[in-house]
């Protein structure tokens, strides 16, 4: 399974398996963070036998069996949730692709536990990781007409890319942004009242890129 098949496969999964991750898996997880923390100047960290990312009435309800999660931390720079969006994009791809299962959590996270332990750093979010009791199944889902728009004939790139962009998990499913282009380039927004804009772009970004493909298109800031 590559990133492209593991965009399609991925769905949000809140319900876990008492089973460990291999430590060959883990260690390819810390490596592909590693990786990502060097190219988005940020410091995800993979917590392995944790189940200190909700509190115990989060446990309950919403988050069963969540034993390993990443930690979406780095320091507080304008571009930080952005990146963390795109980190945290690649990295749940990438698990899929290991056989693992991911859930993206903006909001119900143990949020000041977290951040005694970040030195510092802002934590947005954790994802949790691991093997799923099931392969979760598709959110609802905006269309291409909902969130996007292109002034002249419509490449295929662009359609590839926007519902590749449909794809990604944002804040509560809502999917709060648009699309727009003209020529090669593009322009991402999202709801800007929302406190998860910046990692809502950054997770759109990332999967418009895989599904359009760099080489055709660049973003206009």
């Amino acid at each position: 399974m590559d990133l492209r098949e593991a965009m399609k496969a991925r769905h949000m999964v809140r319900k876990y398996l008492d089973k460990s991750m291999p430590e060959d898996i883990v260690q390819k997880l810390n490596t592909r963070v590693k990786e990502n923390n060097e190219k988005y100047g940020v410091a995800v960290e993979l917590r392995i036998n944790d189940t200190s990312a909700f509190n115990s009435l989060i446990k309950l309800i919403l988050a069963k069996g969540v034993q390993n999660f990443f930690v979406l931390q780095g320091n507080d720079t304008p571009e930080l949730d952005e990146n963390l969006g795109k980190c945290g994009a690649d990295i749940m791809l990438y698990a899929q692709t290991l056989g693992l299962n991911t859930w993206w959590v903006g909001g119900t996270f143990n949020r000041g536990k977290l951040n005694k332990k970040s030195n510092g750093k802002k934590v947005i979010g954790v994802i949790g990781v691991g093997y799923g009791a099931t392969q979760g199944v598709p959110h609802k889902s905006k269309t291409y007409e909902d969130v996007a728009s292109y002034i002249g004939e419509i490449p295929a790139w662009f359609i590839d890319g926007v519902n590749a962009a449909l794809l990604a998990p944002t804040a509560l499913n809502k999917q709060e942004f648009t699309i727009r282009g003209v020529g090669s380039k593009v322009v991402i927004t999202a709801n800007k009242e929302s406190i998860f804009s910046g990692a809502d772009i950054g997770l759109v970004k990332y999967h418009f890129e895989l599904g359009a493909g760099k080489e055709n298109f660049s973003w206009d800031e």
